[in-house]
């Protein structure tokens, strides 16, 4: 067996967690030699691996999708309660998405909308449906309507999640209560 192929993936994974880190702390000023020396690699392996900065960004969006959507599946939203499948999606869209808050502000949206919507917002929404049929959210609204809101309760926590600021589980914890208690039937 070649180790080449795990060589490889260890550098672009270290190169994915470095622009990360670095487009977190500089946004748009950060530059591709930043991210490389950041990651601990030369400027011609960083481009070896990503030719372009939209290549870099296009890789560090499939990464945060696929993150977000391991946790969502990890979550195991239909064996908990609706209220703790709330919790448990908060923590998982907060702690992502501090890791990658700079990306999803300033990079490129997926062009899948389609994928985006089957991995992330289809097991959401049967939740909320789950939740508006057993009670414990409000019925009155649809799950898509709960769901605008829920995302944009997300959207503005994100900042509270960072570092030095509440922390993704406190932050976490105010935005499920947040939203269930607005939520409430």
């Amino acid at each position: 067996m070649s180790r080449k192929p795990v060589l490889r993936d260890h550098i672009a994974t270290s190169v994915l967690a470095a622009a990360a880190v670095v487009l977190a702390e500089r946004g748009d000023a950060a530059s591709m030699a930043d991210i490389a020396s950041a990651a601990g690699v030369g400027r011609a392996t960083l481009y070896r691996y990503f030719p372009t900065r939209e290549a870099l960004l296009a890789a560090l969006g499939r990464r945060a999708l696929d993150e977000l959507t391991d946790r969502i599946e990890e979550a195991g939203l239909e064996t908990v309660p609706v209220a703790e499948g709330i919790a448990r999606l908060t923590r998982a869209f907060l702690g992502t998405g501090c890791r990658y808050a700079a990306f999803l502000r300033t990079g490129p949206k997926p062009a899948d909308a389609d994928e985006i919507q089957a991995q992330l917002g289809a097991p959401l929404l049967a939740l909320l449906a789950r939740g508006a049929a057993d009670g414990t959210l409000r019925a009155d609204l649809s799950p898509e309507v709960l769901l605008a809101f829920y995302g944009g309760l997300i959207e503005s926590a994100m900042p509270l999640a960072a570092p030095g600021a509440l922390g993704v589980e406190r932050a976490s914890a105010a935005t499920t209560a947040f939203f269930l208690n607005g939520a409430v039937a």
